[in-house]
């Protein structure tokens, strides 16, 4: 059994991990820490296997470098912040030491597809615009999922001029984008929409599954676990 803490266990996006971790057959939750609920991250990491953070960019770092000193991988689903903050907990190659870390700006697979295929069309439109929508309580403009949409485009056609990131945020949305390439005569849409957060948990699961396997860290991208 992986034993699972989650870090922001009383945000909606926390309380979705928690009943996928208590559901899954092969993990058991250990831990649930929150402001909210009185639990700090330090408290929960005894005896725990992986750390799942959903908090804010603000104290994500610091949960992190708390696990990692204690040995626990870490799967951060957190936005807003610079993976390479983490960076320095690893050696030159990257090369894992008791823990690793795992980050994804967006842990939807159908969301994982739009960023791939939005990369693969890239170099045969002439631009590209970006539309990302989010409920009105996500704190990071743009999302983490736009950033790097538009990064991977950017490193498939180095060529093409920097794809722009409209980002709208309003009650009732979950997580929705849309990338725009435009052409002589012609536009190519690529939208992804996640209407529930279950949609996320697939990929968090087999994140935590994973985390411990990684040959190097941090690793950032859902992708790097499904291709």
């Amino acid at each position: 059994m992986i034993r699972v803490a989650v870090a922001g266990a009383a945000g909606r996006m926390g309380e979705t991990v928690c009943r996928a971790v208590t559901a899954a057959a092969d993990m058991t939750l250990s831990g649930r820490a929150d402001p909210a609920l009185g639990v700090a991250v330090a408290e929960v990491l005894p005896e725990v296997d992986v750390l799942v953070d959903f908090t804010t960019p603000s104290t994500v770092v610091e949960n992190a470098k708390a696990a990692l000193a204690a040995g626990v991988h870490v799967v951060i689903g957190t936005t807003g912040f610079d993976p390479a903050a983490l960076a320095a907990e690893f050696d030159e190659e990257g090369e894992p030491g008791r823990a690793n870390v795992f980050i994804a700006p967006n842990f939807a697979i159908g969301a994982v597809l739009m960023m791939r295929f939005a990369a693969e069309a890239a170099p045969h439109m002439a631009r590209a615009e970006i539309i990302e929508l989010h409920h009105d309580r996500k704190l990071d403009k743009p999302s983490g999922t736009a950033a790097r949409t538009a990064k991977l485009m950017a490193e498939a056609a180095p060529d093409r001029p920097e794809v722009t990131i409209h980002s709208v945020r309003l009650p009732g949305l979950v997580a929705h984008q849309e990338v725009i390439l435009g052409d002589l005569g012609q536009t190519l849409t690529i939208r992804h929409d996640s209407t529930d957060r279950e949609s996320f948990m697939p990929g968090v699961l087999l994140a935590v599954r994973q985390v411990g396997d990684l040959r190097e860290s941090p690793v950032v991208g859902l992708e790097r676990l499904l291709f």
